[in-house]
């Protein structure tokens, strides 16, 4: 949908403030209709204004924009570097171990990735710059699930996703206005205004809303894993709708990303002591 309407008919960074603007108004208005408390803790705010720019600025402008660069079943792979990358942060932050498998998971998934950025495609659908900015999309979300979820424990998932939204469009605003002002909205026909209101209130509003609500109930990691079942439905969308097709290069890549997030998520086996 995305690529339906950007960037022919507005820029990337247009259609941020579209999407990301409408959510944060959807998000109030259902926090009229229900009982969640408005404010959030002094000692959270910076916490806060770090998940608006990692989850929301960051996030959305370089995904658009990188969306925009390189096909869909590229971006849909790359996405998947998350729970890759949650993994490496978290033994670099916080000092988690990390196991065999797991070491032999990321090396897998970063052999996937390189092999996919690296391939050209023959159709001149995708871009280095685009992956890269894929990657880089991928790489905020990652401190974004490790940001948002102590605020879980404090808050409910609307109030968190609520003020996101709201600190990320305050810091998406000044770069989309152009390509938002510059929009010719008069030449937009029905099918334009569905793909729009689908990337808002799918891709966007429900989207955050439901990640938000599983990071509540699951670990960070766990949540980020079920990020895996993208690549199979944009790969069915892409080859229906934009005849986009699987090379020799991308079930590769794909097979090594899908082998290295599996490892990498899977839970140990209890040690049984005698």
């Amino acid at each position: 949908m995305v690529k339906y309407i950007s960037p022919a008919y507005i820029g990337p960074y247009g259609l941020n403030v579209v999407r990301v603007g409408v959510s944060m108004i959807l998000f109030w208005i259902v926090w009229l209709f229900g009982k969640s408390a408005i404010g959030i803790q002094q000692k959270h705010l910076f916490r806060f204004i770090l998940c608006g720019l990692t989850g929301v600025a960051l996030n959305q402008m370089l995904f658009i924009k990188g969306l925009t660069m390189t096909s869909t079943i590229h971006a849909a792979l790359l996405m998947l570097c998350t729970p890759l990358l949650i993994t490496i942060l978290a033994f670099w932050f916080l000092k988690e171990k990390i196991s065999l498998a797991k070491a032999i998971g990321i090396a897998l998934g970063i052999g996937g990735a390189s092999i996919l950025i690296l391939s050209k495609d023959s159709s001149g659908g995708t871009s280095l710059q685009g992956d890269l900015l894929i990657v880089l999309n991928a790489t905020a979300y990652t401190f974004y699930f490790i940001l948002a979820k102590p605020l879980m424990n404090e808050y409910t998932p609307l109030q968190v996703v609520r003020w996101v939204f709201t600190f990320g469009f305050l810091m998406i605003l000044p770069f989309g206005w152009t390509q938002f002002s510059e929009v010719h909205w008069q030449q937009w026909e029905w099918t334009h205004l569905v793909a729009i209101s689908f990337v808002v209130l799918c891709g966007t509003f429900l989207a955050y809303y439901f990640t938000t609500y599983g990071l509540q109930k699951l670990s960070a990691g766990t949540t980020g894993a079920y990020i895996y079942t993208q690549p199979l439905f944009a790969a069915a969308i892409a080859a229906l709708f934009l005849n986009e097709h699987f090379t020799f290069q991308k079930i590769l890549a794909g097979v090594l990303i899908f082998v290295g997030v599996f490892m990498v998520s899977r839970k140990s086996p209890p040690v049984i002591e005698e």
